[in-house]
C-alpha cells in the first residue's frame, strides 16, 4: 500500500465572525500519495478553497482549525511558523485561480520567480537568472531570454499562469496544490496547462491536490476525486469509480449537470432582424515616427445574418474579436461596414441616433456583479431603463414593471430592496437579464453570460434564457468560449479566430462535421470531441 504524502484528518475550520462563528469545513478526511493527483470538486462555497489554504496555514487569524494536516507523518497544525516557512515553497507550492492578481505589477516576471530562489534555496546572481531561464522554458513560455524581463500584464492569461507554475515548481516541491487553475482560460490553453502539470508531475514525481468545479477536466486528469458540499465530503474514492457508479444524491446531480437538449429551431420563414456586411474594427496603438499611427485590426471583415428567433453562437479564444463584433453590431464601438436592423442602415448613426433603438438592443455582460451598481436596490437597477425610455411611467408604474421582471427571471419579488451583494452569483445573472428584458428588447446581446458560474447554475441559465426566447420570441446574440452552452442554445455558429471567422454553419453541421482544424482543436479540448466523431 503507498504511503499517504498528505493526510487531512477530521479537519474543521471556523470563522468566528461579527454576526457568529460560521462553519466552512467539517470533519473532512481524505489522503494523497505520492504521485497521485487528487481532485477536490464542488461548486462555490463547498469549502474546498478553505480546505487547500488550511493545508498552506494560510487562514486569516479569524480562522479557526480543529483535527489534522499531517504531511509525511507531520501535523502541520502543530509546527511552528519558522517551520511552516520551510515548508511552504520547499515542500508544499501553491496555484492560484487568477494569476493576474497573484503577480505583483510592478515586478518583472524574472524577479518574482527570482524571490523564490533567494529565500528558499540561497540562489543569487547569475545562478538565479539562469535556474529561472530554465523554469521558464519548462513550463512553455515562449522567447524565455525576452519574457524574463516582461511585466505581467505583458503577457497573455496563459502565459501568466504559466509563470506562477514556474513560481510554484521553482524549489521542485512534494505537493503542489492547484487552486481552479485552468477557470479562467480558453479551452485549448487550458488543455495546454493540464498537459504541462501532468508532464511536470511525471518529471518531478509530485503529487497535485486539483481544486476545481469542472467534473470534465476531473475525469481526464484526476487519479481519486473528493466531492464536497456545504463544507463536508459527500464522497470519495477513485475517479473513474465515482463517476461511473456515484453513490450520493449531490454528486449524480453534478454529473448531470451538463447543457442538454437544443433549442428549437427559428422558423424557415423568419425574416431576417439583424445582418452585418465586411464589418472591420480596428484600435489605434501608438503614433510612430513623422506622425503615423499603428492600427490593431480586431474584426476583419466579418458578414453575418441573424433572423427574428434565431440564436447566432460566436466563439472562439481570447482575442479573437468575438465581444469586439458583438458590440461594434450594437454601435458600442466604431466600426466600418454595413449593418442593418431591420433593414434600416443603422452603420452610420451616432449617439442621438442609435437612442431610440437602445430599448430594442439589449446586453447582458459576463460578469452580473461587475454590472451591477453596488448603490442601488435590484428594484432600482431593474428600472433605470425605464426612466430612460418610457419617462412617462410613474414611480407605481415602474415598480408594477419590476415586479414582472423579477417573476420573469424567476426571482421573488419581494427581494427588490436588496443590493446586490445579497445574492449569489446565478441570481444577479438573472437580474441582469430582468434588467433587459423589462424594455422587451427585440434582440439580446449575451457577452459570456455563464462563464463565471458553477456548472449547475449555469444549466439553470439557459434552461431561463430558452424558455425566455420562446416566449416572446427574442434573437439572441450569443458570444462564448463554453462550447457545450453554445451547442445547447444556438442554432447557428461561427468561429472566430484572429478577427476572421474561419468557419461557419449550423451547429449540428460545426459539432458534428468541423472541417477546419481549429475548430477541431476547440472541441478536443472542451472534450467534446465525440462530437465530431
Amino acid at each position: 500500500m503507498t504511503q499517504s504524502l498528505l493526510e487531512i484528518d477530521k479537519l474543521s475550520v471556523t470563522f468566528q465572525l461579527p454576526n457568529g462563528p460560521v462553519t466552512a469545513v467539517k470533519d473532512v478526511s481524505f489522503s494523497i500519495a505520492e504521485g497521485e493527483t487528487m481532485a477536490l470538486v464542488g461548486e462555490s462555497g463547498s469549502g474546498k478553497s478553505v480546505t487547500s489554504t488550511a493545508a498552506m496555514r494560510l487562514l486569516p487569524d479569524l480562522a479557526e482549525t480543529a483535527g489534522a494536516i499531517r504531511f509525511n507523518g507531520e501535523n502541520l497544525l502543530e509546527v511552528t511558523p519558522k517551520r511552516m516557512r520551510r515548508v511552504r515553497g520547499n515542500d508544499i507550492s501553491m496555484i492560484f485561480q487568477e494569476p493576474m492578481t497573484s503577480l505583483n505589477p510592478l515586478h518583472r516576471i524574472g524577479r518574482q520567480i527570482g524571490e523564490v530562489l533567494i529565500k528558499h534555496k540561497q540562489l543569487t546572481g547569475k545562478a538565479n537568472r539562469q535556474r529561472v531561464l530554465e523554469l521558464l522554458n519548462q513550463v512553455g513560455i515562449p522567447e524565455p531570454e525576452r519574457r524574463i524581463d516582461s511585466y505581467p500584464y505583458e503577457l497573455s492569461g496563459g502565459q501568466r499562469q504559466r509563470v506562477m507554475i514556474a513560481m510554484a515548481l521553482a524549489c521542485e516541491p512534494k505537493l503542489l496544490i492547484a487552486d481552479e487553475p485552468t477557470t479562467a482560460l480558453d479551452v485549448t490553453v487550458q488543455a495546454q496547462i493540464l498537459d504541462l502539470l501532468k508532464s511536470l508531475q511525471a518529471k518531478y514525481g509530485m503529487a497535485i491536490l486539483f481544486i476545481t468545479h469542472d467534473l470534465s477536466i476531473v475525469r481526464h486528469f484526476a487519479d481519486h476525486v473528493a466531492v464536497m458540499r456545504y463544507g463536508e465530503v459527500v464522497e470519495s474514492g477513485r475517479t473513474l469509480e465515482v463517476f461511473d457508479n456515484p453513490q450520493h444524491d449531490y454528486t449524480r446531480m453534478l454529473l448531470d449537470a451538463i447543457p442538454r437538449g437544443r433549442k428549437e429551431p427559428a422558423p424557415a420563414d423568419a425574416p431576417v432582424l439583424m445582418s452585418g456586411r465586411d464589418i472591420k474594427v480596428r484600435f489605434a496603438l501608438k503614433k510612430r515616427l513623422f506622425g503615423k499611427s499603428q492600427y490593431f485590426e480586431a474584426v476583419r471583415g466579418i458578414d453575418l445574418t441573424i433572423r427574428r428567433g434565431e440564436t447566432l453562437g460566436i466563439v472562439g479564444e481570447s482575442g479573437s474579436g468575438k465581444s469586439t463584433l458583438g458590440r461594434a453590431l450594437l454601435r458600442l464601438l466604431k466600426s466600418k461596414g454595413d449593418i442593418r436592423f431591420e433593414g434600416t442602415d443603422i452603420s452610420g448613426l451616432d449617439k442621438s441616433g442609435m437612442r431610440p433603438l437602445r430599448s430594442r438592443l439589449q446586453v447582458v455582460f459576463q460578469d452580473p456583479f461587475g454590472s451591477l451598481s453596488p448603490r442601488l436596490t435590484v428594484g432600482e437597477i431593474i428600472s433605470e431603463g425605464l426612466k430612460v425610455h418610457h419617462p412617462a411611467l410613474n414611480r407605481r408604474q415602474r415598480e408594477v414593471e419590476v415586479i414582472a421582471a423579477l417573476e420573469e427571471v424567476a426571482l421573488d419579488p419581494s427581494m427588490r430592496n436588496r443590493y446586490p451583494h445579497e445574492f449569489s452569483g446565478g441570481q444577479r445573472q438573472r437580474i441582469a437579464i430582468a434588467r433587459a428584458l423589462i424594455l422587451k428588447p427585440e434582440l439580446l446581446l449575451l457577452d459570456e453570460p455563464t462563464s463565471a458560474l458553477d456548472r449547475s447554475v449555469q444549466v439553470r441559465v439557459i434552461d431561463l434564457l430558452r424558455d425566455l426566447q420562446k416566449k416572446h420570441g427574442l434573437t439572441y446574440l450569443f458570444i462564448s468560449h463554453d462550447l457545450s452552452v453554445v451547442r445547447a442554445l444556438s442554432d447557428d455558429v461561427m468561429v472566430m479566430k484572429e478577427g476572421r471567422v474561419i468557419e461557419h454553419g449550423s451547429v449540428e453541421d460545426i459539432f458534428t462535421h468541423p472541417r477546419e482544424p481549429y475548430t477541431q482543436a476547440l472541441l478536443k479540448a472542451a472534450f467534446l470531441e465525440s462530437e465530431a466523431a
